[in-house]
């Protein structure tokens, strides 16, 4: 009789304490996000085969949304998804103050970095959570130091590091490196330099594309000579973010070398090839919603808003301030679809994650590559550290 009670009471104890976990998840919570994005002028003369849909971030952010309701309808939380596509600097702000004061705190940005540096500056002292999907840029992360701003784009140094480090691994040290005149690609030469250096790589040669020839025509005479240097050298990196010429280098170089950069071997955070870790399931979701492929920058969407719903669950709170200490706390973690669980830089708010080395049809490698050691985790070999940061 004695066990009987004793086991009773236990059972007592189990439901009550199921009931107190109940009650304090009863109140229903509803959480408004509002995904802004400031339309940008594609570049001339770069082929429809290049061009992002119009949607990308967007899609990416849409499906993050149907996978956090899934969860949410058990814990009483759900979420919804703003979308706005401004057409000048002036109403892309305008948007966010009307937002703003109509009670709404977070927002996932699609916009270039000066727009970036402004709503930073007008998100200062206000308890706003802001998501960086689409802008790649160094100085974001390292010299500018948007205080406000999470980023799930991963930064032209993440990717740098990540094919020098499979340089390093594969023991190609001699690199040609060639930049296109623009300057977001002056910007991409300049990282893969930074992470020469750090891995110990050489570059024997750069060199600047600024001719304005046909290449569907003429890359096969253009290209060998363009690229003959004095040195051997034992792969080409190519920057060229708008892709006007990177992808006629291959199979065309003077020297029989693979590409790497912006043609050839790429570094991504998100590409279709990617199956392992339950990402065939996240690929299909996605191309039964948006009948295409998801790209990176559907993937700093989905992660955006996940990294909310995320802390959504497990504080079950909507309150931005909150949020906001949690996500930038040692205490997050995100799982998604990499292998591992990603968290953000405490100094410049960069979203760690490892990054797929791809060919347009197949995963090559990821990055950090083997033996890449840190006191901390490996996945900061990726990127500005601590120490190199300028950020606080």
């Amino acid at each position: 009789m004695k066990r009987i009670a004793s086991c009773i009471g236990l059972f007592c104890f189990y439901c009550t304490n199921a009931i107190s976990s109940t009650e304090a998840i009863s109140s229903p919570i509803t959480l408004d996000i509002s995904y802004v994005k400031l339309a940008q002028q594609q570049a001339p003369g770069v082929s429809t085969l290049f061009k992002k849909p119009e949607d990308s971030g967007y899609m990416g952010a849409k499906l993050a949304i149907s996978d956090s309701n899934t969860t949410g309808k058990f814990l009483q939380q759900h979420f919804t998804l703003n979308y706005f596509i401004a057409t000048k600097t002036t109403q892309f702000l305008d948007y966010l103050e009307k937002e703003y004061q109509q009670g709404r705190r977070i927002f996932i940005l699609q916009a270039p970095s000066a727009q970036l540096v402004q709503v930073d500056h007008w998100a200062k002292k206000k308890p706003v959570l802001l998501f960086n999907v689409s802008e790649s840029a160094d100085e974001l992360r390292n010299s500018q130091c948007l205080p406000s701003v999470f980023h799930t784009i991963p930064s032209n140094a993440m990717k740098s590091d990540a094919l020098a480090q499979w340089l390093l691994y594969r023991r190609m040290n001699k690199v040609l490196l060639i930049q296109g005149s623009k300057a977001e690609d002056i910007q991409l030469a300049t990282s893969f330099k930074r992470a020469a250096k750090r891995f110990g790589l050489k570059i024997i040669d750069e060199k600047q594309w600024d001719f304005n020839t046909d290449l569907r025509r003429s890359a096969q005479q253009e290209i060998p000579l363009f690229t003959q240097t004095v040195q051997d050298y034992d792969v080409v990196y190519v920057a060229d973010k708008s892709k006007a010429f990177a992808e006629f280098l291959p199979f065309n170089t003077y020297l029989p070398r693979p590409v790497i950069g912006s043609a050839g071997l790429e570094a991504l955070a998100w590409h279709s090839a990617i199956e392992q870790w339950g990402a065939t399931q996240l690929q299909n979701r996605f191309i039964e919603m948006a009948d295409r492929k998801m790209n990176e920058v559907d993937f700093a969407g989905y992660l955006a808003v996940r990294s909310v719903a995320q802390s959504v669950h497990k504080l079950h709170s909507n309150t931005s301030d909150k949020l906001i200490e949690y996500i930038n706390s040692t205490d997050f973690e995100l799982a998604a679809y990499k292998g591992r669980k990603l968290s953000f830089r405490a100094w410049s708010r960069q979203l760690r994650m490892p990054l797929a080395l791809v060919h347009p049809h197949a995963l090559v490698s990821q990055s950090p590559q083997p033996g890449m050691l840190h006191p901390i985790t490996e996945l900061d070999t990726l990127g500005f550290d601590a120490q190199e940061s300028q950020c606080e």
